[in-house]
């Protein structure tokens, strides 16, 4: 996660310690078993899709966090929700326009910023050399998705002004 939040902070998407909520947190074990299915489908042709993805889901429970999560809170699964808008293949799509109301240059940012973290997640994987379809893979697979959820809700926390700081 370390390298990740380094390409994030130069990047100029996260400063500080990262920000996160036990809301947004938790609302991910919801959501993994669907988002892992979906995502397997996609792994072998499109793998920074089944991993970029994650971030955009993230991102899009970062802002429901921020806007009303005493509505969207209350979800059993936000996941399938923003999937079952156009499908797995335009959750991107929905997330940067539909949720986060971005147009140009600023979507095309993020989706930079996605695709970078996930080759670069992608890259690590591939440097483990582990057995593709293994259980190890699987688990590799699963953690990495966890943590690009992760970012992304770190990332939109900051765009929305969140910043962790000490206090007192």
């Amino acid at each position: 996660m370390d390298s990740l939040l380094t390409l994030c902070r130069e990047a100029g998407y996260i400063s500080g310690k990262m920000p996160a909520t036990d809301d947004i947190t938790n609302k991910w074990d919801s959501m993994s078993p669907s988002y892992i299915k979906d995502a397997l489908h996609e792994i072998n042709d499109y793998p920074s899709v089944a991993l970029g993805w994650a971030m955009y889901v993230g991102m899009a429970v970062a802002h429901y966090w921020d806007t009303d999560w005493n509505i969207y809170g209350r979800h059993a699964n936000l996941y399938e929700h923003l999937r079952d808008k156009r499908g797995f293949d335009y959750l991107d799509e929905v997330v940067r326009g539909e949720i986060l109301g971005l147009t140009g240059e600023d979507f095309l940012k993020i989706e930079d910023l996605v695709r970078r973290c996930a080759r670069h997640v992608q890259d690590k994987i591939r440097h483990e050399q582990i057995e593709p379809s293994s259980v190890t893979a699987f688990y590799a697979f699963a953690r990495s998705v966890y943590v690009l959820y992760q970012i992304g809700a770190a990332v939109e926390l900051q765009r929305c002004g969140y910043k962790m700081e000490k206090v007192g």
